[in-house]
C-alpha cells in the first residue's frame, strides 16, 4: 500500500469519501500517476513530479496541485462552489460542498500539462 492509500485508511469516514473521490478522478485523468509524496504530503506523482495532494486540515479539505498556475486555471469555477475558496497554491472545500468533477479534472489536467511542458 502506498502513501495515499495509507492516508485514506486513517481518515474519518466523512472525510475519506470526498478525498478518495478526488484522488480517483485524478487517476482517471492521469492513469500512470503513482503514489508518492510531494512536499512531505501523500500525493500522486507524475513523471517524477508531484501532481496532486489532498489533505484534511482543521477547517477544510485542501487540494494541492503544487502549482499556482493550475489553481488559477480553475479559479472562476471554484468561486462558484459554496463554501470553497483558493489561494496561491491551494483549492479549499468542505466535504458537504464537494468540488464538481469537472473542476477536479480541469485542475489535474492543468497540472499534468504543466509537468508535460
Amino acid at each position: 500500500m502506498g502513501t495515499v492509500d495509507d492516508y485514506l485508511a486513517g481518515l474519518e469516514p466523512g472525510d475519506r469519501g470526498p478525498i478518495a473521490r478526488i484522488y480517483a478522478i485524478a487517476r482517471e485523468v492521469v492513469p500512470d500517476a503513482e503514489q508518492g509524496t510531494g512536499y512531505g504530503m501523500p500525493a500522486l506523482v507524475y513523471r517524477g513530479k508531484p501532481l496532486l495532494s489532498v489533505k484534511r486540515t482543521a477547517k477544510h479539505i485542501g487540494v494541492y496541485p503544487f502549482s499556482p498556475e493550475a489553481v488559477s486555471a480553475v479559479a472562476a469555477d471554484v468561486a462558484a462552489v459554496e463554501a470553497s475558496g483558493l489561494d496561491k497554491g491551494t483549492v479549499r472545500f468542505q466535504p458537504q460542498h464537494p468540488l464538481p468533477d469537472a473542476v477536479v479534472r480541469a485542475l489535474v489536467t492543468a497540472r499534468k500539462d504543466q509537468i508535460d511542458r
